[in-house]
């Protein structure tokens, strides 16, 4: 049987501590990696136990030494993903007004589509539907099938008049 492939870690075990805690979880699964090493210096690791103690992929531990051993810790404290997510197609005052729009019991809007022209329309935005309807449910939390909060010419006075004669019938 072949011998564990040992390297040696030159920070210390607080140090390396240190760096995990200020570190997110891709990193800091680097970290205990380094941390594993370092306890098990003088008899050394295989890359199947770091992997059993430290529940990362043996593939992924021999890429990690072989960066550590070769070029030192700063290239492991960077995950090397670049960019970001997406810039939104919605600015901030977009968001506001759709938001207004949507909240309004009176606004008439019975669906994405006519969501979609209202958007078109008001705020001179060319978008896809499908992009639409996953922002406002992503946002707002809508879904597709909800009845609406009320009818548009729903008179308020009309709407009290009918509650009171309603809970008068309703005792006899």
């Amino acid at each position: 049987m072949a011998h564990p492939f040992q390297i040696h870690v030159r920070e210390s075990i607080p140090e390396l501590r240190k760096l995990q805690g200020r570190s997110g979880e891709l990193i800091g699964k680097r970290i205990m990696m380094l941390i594993e090493i370092k306890k098990h210096e003088k008899t050394g690791i295989s890359k199947r136990e770091l992997s059993k103690i430290t529940g990362i992929n043996h593939n992924s531990i021999v890429k990690w030494r072989n960066v550590y051993k070769n070029k030192g810790i700063e290239p492991l404290l960077t995950h090397g993903r670049v960019g970001g997510f997406k810039k939104s197609v919605i600015t901030k005052e977009e968001h506001s007004k759709i938001e207004k729009k949507l909240n309004d019991p009176q606004n008439g809007i019975r669906g994405y589509t006519e969501l979609l022209e209202w958007v078109k329309k008001e705020l001179d935005k060319d978008m896809k539907y499908i992009t639409l309807v996953k922002y406002v449910q992503r946002h707002f939390g809508s879904k597709i099938k909800v009845a609406r909060k009320s009818h548009i010419k729903k008179e308020e006075a009309l709407v009290d008049a009918f509650k009171k004669t309603s809970v008068k019938n309703a005792g006899k």
